[in-house]
């Protein structure tokens, strides 16, 4: 069936054709997402309508079904922010893109903008990205919000320099996977923590030059023997950073960067910090405009098709069970239950 195709009723009216869509109608918790037919999104000006093959899971995706980040929703409200997929028609005023195209996109389900998990999406053409030849859907998915974060939190803010040394506080992660893999991408030299033997494993096959189990390791004496002069940039995931454990591996102009903790009040050694001329770069990847999300998907599409970035997958599931893939996500970064060890990706 079309994407534009109107379907007769028997009263000889035209009504939409309905799609299948993972959405809510107020905040809630998991259990309150349903599955059920919405009507199907038409395009406007500037937009595409994308035939959606498959989308990712993001904790920031679960704050804001569960209200958790305050944002302006529609109701009914389609969750998710990654997409991949195939142009299925376009809008007035497009021009980057035609129907056929194969892409891909994050930031949507934000700031009033419909989410990704559904059959059909329409999304601004500006936010869309295109699939380099031979990468699958499920990769272009599991990489958008993780890959474009970890892009600039390196580049944009810590302006992360070939020969430079990286330390990655969770590096078997959706994000810290990318971490590890866009540094060394980029020339650096990475050393990389995770929580199990299994996951250390999995951080080396990123690519990490040292990777540590911190609850069996001494991971300070490992770092300075490592990096005796201390790490460059020090890439926090975890939600309660440790400071006084962290600013001392930092070499001087050493770069701290922060991207998860909403409510984290931790002790900051002040003046271990500044005598050695640190700095501390926070930021949230949805603040970033389009042009900015570009310029890190460049760099993601050519190592993607290089081979020198691959998607971090835990599993894939249907999109049928978007609640469950929920609980999974909250789970593992709310309770640390160690239930993921990547990305959860659904498919239509």
């Amino acid at each position: 069936m079309s994407a534009l195709q109107w379907l007769a009723t028997g009263s000889g009216s035209l009504t939409l054709a309905r799609v299948k869509a993972a959405f809510i109608t107020a905040p809630c918790p998991a259990d309150g997402i349903q599955f059920g037919d919405l009507p199907q999104p038409q395009p406007r000006a500037g937009e595409a309508l994308v035939r959606v093959r498959a989308v990712s899971v993001n904790p920031i995706d679960t704050y804001i079904r569960a209200g958790m980040v305050k944002m302006n929703l529609p109701s009914p409200f389609i969750i998710g922010c990654d997409l991949a997929g195939v142009v299925e028609a376009v809008g007035a005023e497009c021009k980057r893109f035609q129907v056929g195209d194969r892409v891909w996109c994050s930031n949507q389900g934000q700031f009033g903008r419909q989410g990704s998990f559904a059959e059909f999406a329409c999304v601004e053409e500006r936010w869309l990205n295109a699939t380099p030849a031979g990468v699958r859907d499920e990769d272009a998915a599991a990489i958008a919000l993780v890959g474009i974060t970890a892009h600039l939190g390196l580049f944009a803010k810590a302006r992360l320099q070939a020969g430079e040394t990286v330390f990655v506080n969770g590096g078997a992660g959706g994000v810290g996977s990318m971490v590890v893999q866009l540094a060394k991408a980029a020339g650096a030299r990475v050393v990389a923590t995770a929580g199990s033997d299994e996951r250390v494993a999995k951080a080396r096959s990123f690519g990490a030059d040292l990777a540590l189990n911190h609850r069996t390791q001494d991971v300070a004496a490992a770092v300075k023997e490592f990096a005796p002069a201390g790490v460059n940039v020090f890439w926090e995931t975890q939600r309660e950073p440790d400071f006084d454990r962290a600013v001392p591996l930092l070499a001087p102009r050493g770069r701290f960067v922060l991207m998860a903790g909403r409510e984290a009040r931790p002790v900051f050694p002040v003046g271990p910090f500044y005598v050695k001329d640190c700095s501390l770069h926070g930021f949230a990847m949805f603040n970033a405009t389009p042009d900015e999300q570009r310029v890190c998907a460049a760099d993601l599409n050519r190592w993607l098709a290089e081979g020198k970035v691959r998607a971090n997958i835990d599993r894939v599931l249907p999109l049928a069970e978007a609640a469950q893939a929920h609980r999974l996500q909250e789970e593992s970064t709310l309770q640390k239950s160690g239930a993921l060890a990547g990305k959860l990706v659904l498919k239509p």
